[in-house]
C-alpha cells in the first residue's frame, strides 16, 4: 500500500469531496498508487447501482442525465455522475460540456459529477471509467451514471459495463438494420426516445418495437420511453423503467450473472493492459533492433523472431 493512495482512500471515505476527485484523477492516470488505491477500496464496493446512457451525438443525452440525476435525488439518495467527454485535441483532457450543462446540480452537495476524457478510445468508454465507478461505489454512492460521448461508432461496451443500460434515439433517427448492426438492440436495457414533441416519434417507436419483435423473446423486454428531457417530460416514466429493470435483476440471481461477466471483462481487460505493456517492452532495445536486422535481411522470418523475443 502506497502512503499517497492510503492517505487519500482515508480522506474520501471520510466524505472529503477533493479526496474523491483527486483518487478519480490517480485511477485515471494509473501506476502503482492506482493500484494501491483500487486495493483498497475494492472490497467497500458492490452497493452502488450503475446506470449507463449512450445513444447518438445530439440526442438528448446529457439533458436526460441531468434529469435523471434530479429525479435520483428527489427520492433522498446521494447519486455520481461519470460524463465520458470527447478528448480535448490540446491537452488530451475533457472538454468538460457535460458538467456545464449540468449546473443546476452544481452546488448539490449530493452529487459528484465527474467528465472523464476518452482519449481515443474507441469504444467511447475512458479505459480508467471501471475503476472511477469503483471509487463512486467505495464512498457510498447508491446511484452512478456513466453516460458515453456517443461519437457514431460502436458504443457496446457500456453494456459490460452498466447493470441497467439506457438507449437514448430520437426521431428520425435513421435506417434501423443500421441501429441494429451497431449493436443497440443486444445492449438495451430500456429505449428512450427523446425530443418526443417532434414529428416522427410514433415512427421511431414502432422501428423499435419491430426490431424487438425480430429479435426473439428473451426474459426481458426492454421497454420504450417517450421523453422530452427539456421539459422533464417521461422522466418520471424512465424512472420507473429503471426500478423494473433493477428489480427484475435482483430475482433469481440474475444480478449476481451480470456483475460476474462485468468483472470477467475487466479482468480481460486489465490482463490485455499489461501484456501490451510487456510488449512495448519487448519490442524496443537492441535485442529487438537485432531481429528486424534479421527478419529484414531474410537470415530469420517473422514467427522465429517472435519466438526468440518470448522465450
Amino acid at each position: 500500500m502506497t502512503p499517497v493512495a492510503t492517505a487519500l482512500v482515508e480522506r474520501a471515505l471520510g466524505g472529503d469531496r477533493v479526496a474523491v476527485a483527486k483518487l478519480i484523477s490517480l485511477v485515471e492516470q494509473g501506476g502503482p498508487d492506482a493500484r494501491s488505491a483500487v486495493a483498497q477500496l475494492h472490497p467497500k464496493t458492490g452497493n452502488a447501482w450503475l446506470v449507463g446512457i449512450t445513444g447518438a451525438p445530439g440526442s438528448g443525452k446529457s439533458t436526460l442525465t441531468d434529469q435523471l440525476v434530479g429525479a435520483i435525488r428527489a427520492t433522498g439518495d446521494e447519486v455520481g455522475v461519470l460524463a465520458i467527454d470527447p478528448s480535448s485535441p490540446f491537452s488530451g483532457g475533457a472538454i468538460l460540456g457535460d458538467r456545464v450543462r449540468m449546473q443546476q446540480h452544481a452546488t448539490d452537495l449530493g452529487v459528484f459529477i465527474r467528465s472523464m476524457a476518452t482519449r481515443g478510445h474507441l469504444g467511447g468508454l475512458a479505459v480508467a471509467t471501471p475503476q472511477a465507478v469503483r471509487v463512486l461505489d467505495a464512498v457510498g454512492k447508491p446511484w452512478i451514471v456513466v453516460e458515453t460521448v456517443g461519437v457514431g461508432q460502436v458504443e457496446v461496451e457500456i453494456a459490460g459495463q452498466a447493470d441497467t443500460t439506457i438507449v437514448v434515439v430520437n426521431p428520425g433517427w435513421g435506417d434501423a438494420v443500421q441501429a441494429a448492426k451497431a449493436g443497440l438492440l443486444e445492449i438495451a436495457d430500456i429505449f428512450v426516445v427523446n425530443k418526443a414533441d417532434r414529428p416522427g416519434v410514433s415512427d421511431a417507436v414502432r422501428d423499435l418495437e419491430g426490431m424487438l419483435e425480430l429479435s426473439g423473446a428473451t426474459d426481458w423486454r426492454p421497454p420504450i420511453v417517450r421523453t422530452v428531457a427539456t421539459t422533464g417530460e417521461g422522466v418520471d416514466e424512465l424512472w420507473g423503467a429503471i426500478g423494473q429493470h433493477r428489480a427484475h435483476l435482483s430475482a433469481e440471481g440474475r444480478l449476481e450473472v451480470r456483475r460476474r461477466d462485468r468483472t470477467r471483462a475487466e479482468l480481460r481487460a486489465i490482463v490485455a493492459e499489461r501484456l501490451l505493456e510487456r510488449t512495448d517492452a519487448l519490442a524496443s532495445g537492441p535485442e529487438f533492433d537485432a531481429l528486424v536486422d534479421a527478419v529484414a535481411s531474410r537470415r530469420s522470418d517473422p514467427y522465429a523472431a517472435a519466438d526468440a523475443l518470448l522465450t
